[in-house]
């Protein structure tokens, strides 16, 4: 495992957001280190989409303060921003480009030559199985593999924190289980932060930080055995449930 010393991957301190009235996070305090991965977990309408679009300013975070790898993303946003990668919950890749041609656009976004993003894309495309794919349009492509062009996408830049926002919904189980173990590998072999939002319970890996996040609110913070532990419960589904219970009965949008 690669190891990192200086600053935190990502710091998240006194974090409130409201749309209007209702308050979509609340006091929102977290922290992960370098090359750990760290599930944020929560229910559909948890905060996890709008915490992510604080992190990446697509939203202004006017209460407490939000740091990546100590650089705070409102004072020196181009400095924060260039170490993250990120895979938005909806698709965002033109089906109508090759699969190349959507990460050339996306490397020339950030001031990488066609020649230099064409050699990191094939190097991404390869570890992830996607070789034969380059130049085929994006929409002959299943929805695990356009997941995976996502995430080489996000690593063309060479971040160190990469952001997934439900990055395995609607995918069948043996595509869900590769992108998984290809993230995990990212972490252990390269030293990559991941933040992993999901309200999939299976997706906590062993050795996971687990954040629980609950109607805008950390319910729960630490490794999964430290959070499993602090609630007295057998394992991490039942450690969820009770947490959420008043929103979770009869397995409520949670898997």
């Amino acid at each position: 495992m690669v190891e990192e010393r200086g600053p935190l991957a990502l710091e998240i301190d006194s974090v409130s957001h409201a749309f209007g009235a209702r308050k979509a996070l609340d006091n929102v305090s977290c922290a992960i280190a370098p090359s750990r991965h760290c599930v944020l977990l929560g229910l559909n309408g948890a905060g996890k989409t709008t915490l992510f679009s604080l992190i990446t300013r697509l939203y202004d975070n006017t209460s407490g303060w939000i740091r990546v790898f100590g650089q705070d993303v409102r004072r020196q946003p181009q400095q924060a921003l260039r170490q993250l990668g990120v895979v938005f919950q909806q698709r965002t890749l033109d089906l109508d480009l090759s699969v190349m041609q959507n990460l050339i656009y996306h490397g020339a976004l950030h001031g990488i030559s066609p020649a230099r993003t064409k050699r990191r894309a094939e190097e991404e495309l390869e570890r992830l199985g996607l070789t034969e794919r380059a130049s085929d349009k994006v929409r002959k492509l299943s929805g695990g593999q356009m997941r995976r062009v996502e995430i080489a996408r996000a690593l063309l830049h060479r971040p160190r924190l990469l952001l997934l926002d439900e990055p395995t919904v609607g995918l069948d189980i043996d595509s869900r289980q590769s992108i998984v173990d290809h993230v995990q590998r990212l972490c252990r072999d390269e030293g990559l932060a991941v933040l992993w939002a999901t309200h999939l319970i299976d997706e906590v890996l062993p050795q996971s930080q687990v954040i629980i996040l609950h109607r805008g609110r950390v319910l729960a913070d630490g490794s999964r055995d430290q959070v499993v532990a602090g609630v007295g419960a057998n394992d991490i589904r039942e450690t969820f449930l009770r947490l959420t219970r008043d929103d979770a009965k009869d397995g409520d949008k949670v898997a």
